[in-house]
């Protein structure tokens, strides 16, 4: 008796509406690709698309919602170790994203450099990641001496860290080890913040590997981001 022959599997449409953009945005370049060329590619309708991606800038990015969610799932189920070894792992989740699919993050890498909006865009995404980092240190923070401004330094510090190691991989085309490359950037952040402000101290001149920003009050946060990660790439 000859088995069942069984049905397959097909990939999640989100997936397939990616796919099929990327593949136009290569094809035609982001800006000559409509959403209807999408759909059509696809084979959907267009509310299809606008069920799964607000935009067209929201299909180049279709894992950091999951990725997200995945990151406060993790932050609100720390128990009461060191807060600065917790936001590096929490960051290693973004990593492990990425690296699951080296061929669609190098693409995505090297169109977010050719198009200004969604640079602007990843920017915004990158951010969230932060302050989502940066609420849990100032829940692990309260009543210490600059709680929040610890909170909101090392978030920025393990964005920057995390960013320098895994764009290092992403221009080197996916080859070598992601991984090995952030958590040595990360390793860095550890040094400095990890012990001290787990005490509510800052980091001392003693200590080996201290990056030292100067801004005033009014920089915005992503310019003290870049200053850091360029501090750590001279190293």
């Amino acid at each position: 008796m000859t088995e069942a022959r069984r049905p397959v599997k097909k990939p999640p449409m989100r997936e397939v509406l990616a796919e099929a953009a990327f593949q136009l945005f290569l094809e035609r370049g982001f800006e000559r690709t409509t959403v209807d060329d999408i759909v059509a590619r696809a084979g959907v309708g267009r509310r299809s698309f606008f069920r799964y991606f607000p935009s067209k800038e929201d299909v180049v990015f279709p894992d950091h919602e999951r990725c997200l969610a995945d990151m406060t799932a993790l932050l609100e189920a720390a128990d009461e170790g060191d807060p600065v070894s917790t936001v590096c792992d929490a960051a290693r989740l973004v990593l492990r994203m990425y690296a699951a699919n080296p061929e669609f993050s190098v693409q995505r890498y090297h169109l977010t450099r050719e198009v200004p909006g969604l640079r602007t865009y990843e920017l915004s995404v990158v951010r969230r990641y932060e302050r989502t980092m940066a609420e849990y240190l100032r829940g692990r923070y309260v009543g210490t001496p600059d709680g929040p401004l610890h909170a909101e330094v090392i978030a920025a510090a393990v964005v920057a860290a995390h960013n320098n190691g895994l764009r290092s991989w992403l221009r080197s085309g996916g080859e070598g080890d992601a991984e090995a490359a952030v958590d040595h950037a990360l390793g860095v952040v550890q040094e400095v913040w990890g012990a001290k402000a787990a005490g509510a101290a800052g980091p001392t001149a003693d200590d080996d590997e201290v990056v030292v920003v100067v801004a005033s009050k009014s920089t915005p946060m992503w310019r003290v981001v870049q200053r850091i990660e360029s501090a750590l790439a001279e190293d």
